[in-house]
């Protein structure tokens, strides 16, 4: 069995595996081993269950990295699985056991509110996405989701964003793996859609190492090289 680290990283909500190509790069640059797999948005539960059984794929440790919404998926996923030294939450829910991504938004002031979704029905369900323009109280995708990004870039990102279910805002976790996983976090200190002093309660409530940049809600876009540095201190205190 190989004892070299695998990183697997898990993006977020309306965004895919190329949020993480910048930070891919430096961390192929240094040689370590990275994938990114799909993460499905359908909520917690299905989205555990497939990254849970994608993570049994890889033979040797783990450091297991997400970002936003992934932090659900990852606080699963995770639990159990005796490969997966550390957990890294970049921007990140660190949920705890109960809890739901609806009830922690939804007295933190976070940016992302019912007014900011274009819901799109369809057999089963129904997916949100990210409106461009601001209709309050949403503030509009530049200021809520993609501030600190170049407005060009942040045009890409929501044109080709992937949508979240309805059920993500719902569907509690599990018991979280970061009570016996060693946990980093990284704040971005400007981040609009899941606040600072929400991030901040999670992170020292899971006994997180935590790092704070002054960037949104997109550091792994925008700030590509300090979250590579979060990454690769936790492989390194985890060898």
């Amino acid at each position: 069995m190989s004892t070299r680290q695998t990183i697997v990283l898990v993006h977020g909500d309306w965004a895919d595996a190329s949020s993480w190509n910048a930070v891919i790069e430096r961390l192929q640059a240094t040689g370590h081993q990275v994938v990114a797999p799909p993460n499905l948005l359908r909520g917690p539960v299905a989205d555990a269950a497939y990254l849970k059984s994608y993570l049994q794929t890889i033979s040797g440790p783990i450091v297991l990295v997400a970002h936003s919404y992934g932090g659900f998926v990852v606080t699963n996923a995770a639990t159990g699985n005796p490969n997966i030294k550390a957990l890294v939450y970049i921007d990140a829910f660190i949920p705890d056991e109960g809890e739901s991504a609806g009830a922690l938004v939804g007295t933190s002031g976070s940016c992302v509110t019912e007014s900011g979704f274009n819901p799109v029905p369809y057999d089963g369900g129904v997916d949100l996405y990210l409106r461009w323009e601001a209709n309050p109280p949403y503030p509009g995708y530049l200021d809520c989701f993609a501030n600190g990004v170049e407005p060009k870039d942040a045009r890409v990102l929501h044109a080709t964003q992937r949508p979240a279910a309805v059920n993500q805002f719902t569907e509690v976790s599990g018991p979280p793996a970061w009570k016996t996983i060693p946990s980093w976090s990284l704040i971005g200190t400007q981040d609009n859609v899941i606040p600072p002093a929400l991030q901040e309660k999670m992170s020292t409530r899971a006994g997180a190492h935590i790092t704070r940049v002054t960037a949104g809600h997109l550091t792994l876009i925008t700030r590509p090289a300090d979250v590579t540095t979060m990454i690769l201190a936790a492989v390194d205190a985890t060898k």
